[in-house]
């Protein structure tokens, strides 16, 4: 099983995905339209293409987005490719993120951590889907930048058939996306809570423009006729379906401007209304999902989201932490007495530290002991009895 977290996934990843590769003809319309189904587009992939769902469902939200993104990027070069290898991907792929990162970031990712090609592909794939390791810190407005994602993979195709980027193609296509979301809220007739919201996250997720910066107020003003790809096309119009949705609803001048939008793309209404139907399907069947329309207050937000990240790392070492728990006999005795009246300060104390020290033989469990993590402590109490039901009530009958 692929460890996305773990160093040398990349090239687990590959070795499997060469398995169930085929060369066949290349449809850039379909292919877009199968990561939209698979809800990459969207920020939200809930399917990988050749991973089983069995596998998808050990990772946590940011390691699927990180495997989504290298799949898309593979499936992109070896439909383009006349003879894909999987050195010559990771080195064109590598390639191309130290051309769009930032000037002398990929010579100090080198000089902190050396490392072969796919290592330091690895990295850079970290950096694009996550801002921080540290999950106490970690930037909690960052909540709709894998939606962005899909960037990558735009800029990677002019990258393979160029053998660079064209210049300012980021910044270029970043500020015709901001331009739009902007347009889109104009048109909105109903106006919504998440709206400032929506703004404020995609400033947060951009990396060559400012939101506030884009002042636009019609169609005519977009640069839509330097963006010509199928591909292109569709997602800015499914970016634009995305901000209308925010609300729930779409009204007809609202459906009118998106076929509007079409249009100017030169997309089909066939295509356009397609889109619009599965977006709004998509999300009605996984809104409770998707953190940005489950937004109310960044502590909260923060704090639900550490608590499911907490959760995760409980259940994937579970097997390791009923072993040391049950191992520790006074412990198990106090866990036992909490349940049947409150526990002493210095009883309390006890389980901390005890629960601390456990936590230290586990690597993944370290987050407890970073600054403030003895706070998440509790979420962890109240999975020990799920962890343990045979021994845990053993102990209550003694």
């Amino acid at each position: 099983m692929i460890n996305p977290s773990a160093h040398g996934w990349i090239d687990k990843f590959l070795i499997e995905r060469t398995k169930t590769s085929a060369i066949g003809s290349f449809d850039p319309i379909s292919w877009y339209e199968n990561l939209r189904f698979s809800g990459f587009i969207y920020g939200h992939c809930i399917q990988i293409s050749g991973i089983h769902h069995e596998e998808l469902s050990q990772w946590d939200s940011e390691e699927i987005s990180k495997v989504a993104l290298l799949n898309a990027l593979y499936e992109l070069y070896f439909s383009t490719v006349n003879n894909p290898d999987t050195t010559d991907f990771t080195q064109k792929a590598l390639g191309f993120y130290k051309e769009m990162s930032p000037s002398g970031f990929g010579d100090l990712l080198q000089k902190i951590l050396p490392a072969n090609a796919s290592q330091k592909l690895e990295d850079y794939i970290d950096g694009r889907v996550q801002t921080n390791k540290d999950i106490l810190r970690k930037n909690f407005s960052h909540i709709i930048t894998n939606a962005l994602l899909f960037i990558d993979v735009l800029a990677f195709e002019h990258y393979l058939q160029k053998g660079k980027l064209p210049e300012k193609y980021l910044k270029r296509f970043e500020e015709t996306l901001m331009g739009l979301v902007s347009l889109v809220l104009q048109v909105k007739t109903q106006k919504s809570a998440h709206d400032d919201l929506l703004i404020k996250l995609f400033e947060a997720s951009v990396r060559y423009t400012q939101f506030s910066k884009v002042k636009i107020t019609s169609l005519d003003q977009l640069a839509l006729e330097s963006f010509t790809q199928p591909m292109e096309a569709l997602y800015l119009l499914d970016i634009a379906t995305l901000s209308l949705w925010s609300d729930g609803q779409m009204d007809n001048e609202e459906r009118y401007f998106l076929f509007a939008l079409g249009e100017y793309l030169g997309i089909a209404e066939t295509v356009t209304e397609k889109a619009i139907d599965f977006t709004d399907a998509f999300i009605s069947t996984h809104k409770k999902d998707i953190h940005y329309f489950n937004y109310s207050h960044p502590v909260k937000h923060f704090y639900d989201q550490t608590t499911q990240s907490v959760i995760f790392l409980i259940k994937r070492n579970k097997k390791r932490l009923t072993q040391e728990i049950r191992e520790s006999k006074e412990l198990m005795q106090l866990l036992a007495k909490s349940t049947q009246r409150d526990l002493d300060a210095e009883e309390k104390k006890k389980v901390k530290k005890q629960l601390l020290d456990i936590c230290k033989s586990v690597p993944s469990l370290t987050i407890f002991l970073l600054p403030g993590g003895s706070l998440l402590l509790p979420i962890l109490i109240k999975f020990i009895p799920q962890l343990l039901p045979s021994a845990f009530n053993e102990n209550l009958d003694d």
